[in-house]
């Protein structure tokens, strides 16, 4: 089974994710809540792909707490700095225009393209 990365735009209440696969082929799209049912929720939906990595729009920054409850989980984690993911939306889109699904695609995007690839701070176990 392929490598599936999770683009991540995540929120206080909420995450938006985008998976896609190493060929770039849209694989879901999805919104879950933060709470503890809601994030069951989203591990659920997400072991379909095993070989998943996590690419979060700010892990270092607003994404920190969700990035490191991944972390704890086992999951594989990368950065995607916020001005990076922004650039990124503006080349995919031809605009700045921002909603939680066209981040979840940036962050995928960046990953994608090699440009992340930070884990974030205090994922050193």
């Amino acid at each position: 089974m392929d490598r599936v990365l999770m683009g991540v735009d995540p929120h206080k209440e909420s995450v938006t994710i985008e998976a896609r696969d190493a060929r770039e082929i849209l694989r879901a799209r999805g919104r879950f809540g933060t709470s503890a049912a809601g994030y069951r929720s989203l591990m659920r939906f997400t072991k379909q792909w095993p070989q998943r990595v996590w690419a979060v729009e700010g892990a270092n920054g607003i994404g920190r707490r969700f990035a490191l409850r991944l972390v704890a989980d086992g999951e594989r984690v990368l950065d995607v700095p916020a001005k990076l993911a922004a650039r990124a939306r503006v080349f995919d889109t031809g605009q700045g225009r921002k909603t939680d699904a066209t981040d979840a695609h940036a962050a995928v995007s960046v990953c994608l393209g090699g440009a992340a690839g930070q884990e974030p701070a205090g994922a050193e176990g």
